[in-house]
């Protein structure tokens, strides 16, 4: 448990933040990453995320809480979370790219704690707020998405040992291969229902004609 969980890996977590550039480079050179600590930290965004929905001010807050489901946005942020991992990974092998799957997932999950501290900050900021001063709110929010998104893109240009105009057009691909993938699984998904619907159709027919 230690290889994938510990006080050490939990710790370093923090100095990636704090020192995203060595923080990065030695996970990608020495492994003191962890998939599982990144899981979780995706999970906690999406939780920070629901209850941001839920429970901040009316002031910033438009959203019926009752309308909320934090199940649903937990799936979907995880389904993007490995989509984004896989097609990097998979333009990333094409480009003669260092990082493997585990270091693109710990890159981008690391990334989450910025977005956690700052939504959760803000949600409590926005209770004691009134009418006017949702500058104050909104700043945090930008601050947090902002450090979150320099820390993604240092991530990846550590693991895979690439300059910064490479990074970015590799961002830029891997959203390309996103779509991409997501086509390719509507398409999938429609075909599957297609040759259910066939052979449920024709499982009727017996049905009825028996």
């Amino acid at each position: 448990m230690n290889k994938y969980f510990s006080v050490e890996k939990l710790k370093y977590v923090f100095y990636t933040v704090s020192h995203p550039v060595d923080g990065y480079y030695w996970i990608r050179h020495t492994d003191k990453g962890s998939v599982l600590i990144a899981l979780v930290l995706v999970v906690l965004f999406s939780l920070s995320f629901s209850l941001n929905r839920i429970s901040a001010s009316f002031v910033v807050n438009e959203i019926d809480p009752r309308t909320v489901d934090s199940l649903t946005e937990l799936g979907g942020v995880l389904m993007l979370f490995a989509l984004i991992c896989i097609s990097n990974w998979s333009v990333t092998c094409l480009m003669q790219g260092e990082g493997r799957l585990k270091d693109i997932a710990i890159a981008i999950g690391y990334a989450m704690v910025p977005f956690i501290i700052s939504i959760n900050l803000a949600t409590i900021i926005s209770l004691f707020i009134a009418d006017g001063e949702e500058a104050f709110y909104f700043l945090i929010l930008v601050m947090g998405i902002s450090y979150g998104i320099i820390m993604m893109l240092l991530g990846i240009m550590q693991v895979h040992n690439y300059s910064l105009a490479k990074t970015l057009v590799t961002l830029f691909l891997t959203l390309v291969a996103a779509f991409i993938i997501i086509f390719i699984g509507l398409l999938l998904v429609d075909l599957i229902n297609k040759i259910y619907g066939f052979f449920y159709s024709i499982y009727i027919e017996i049905v009825f004609r028996v």
